[in-house]
């Protein structure tokens, strides 16, 4: 018979992949994003189903408490996402960076062709006048 923890595990385990999808399916996440997710909530599925597994893998690895294993995945996991999300940030500021540059040398130049064109407009528009007035 299964334990209420047991049960719970499984329950929260198939809540993740069910948001998971569902994040996926309204293009809230990426599917980048959604693999550490994914391969969490899976784990935590098989896991919580056949709680033997995490008995074998922790023994597996020599870890006396399979509690322990657990804990260690988990960091593990979560370090790999914020290592992926700085990846990616550091890459979204150098591209905010470009940009900006690129903005602003547009912004010069839109500037220096109306001044341009006030110029010759004030000089055309001179000489137009004066002729028009004869």
């Amino acid at each position: 018979m299964m334990s209420v923890s047991q049960i719970l595990g499984i329950c929260g385990a198939a809540l993740t992949l069910l948001v998971v999808i569902e994040l996926l399916r309204r293009r809230h996440l990426r599917e980048r994003h959604a693999i550490w997710w994914f391969g969490a909530g899976l784990l935590a599925l098989v896991a919580g189903i056949f709680p033997r597994t995490l008995e074998w893998a922790a023994q597996l690895v020599g870890i006396a408490v399979p509690t322990n294993l657990i804990f260690f995945v988990s960091i593990t996991v979560l370090f790999l996402v914020c290592l992926q999300h700085s990846s990616e940030l550091t890459e979204l500021e150098s591209k905010t960076r470009d940009l900006a540059e690129q903005s602003a040398l547009l912004e010069l130049r839109v500037r220096e062709l109306e001044g341009n064109h006030r110029r010759a407009g004030v000089s055309d528009g001179g000489a137009d006048r004066s002729t028009t007035g004869m």
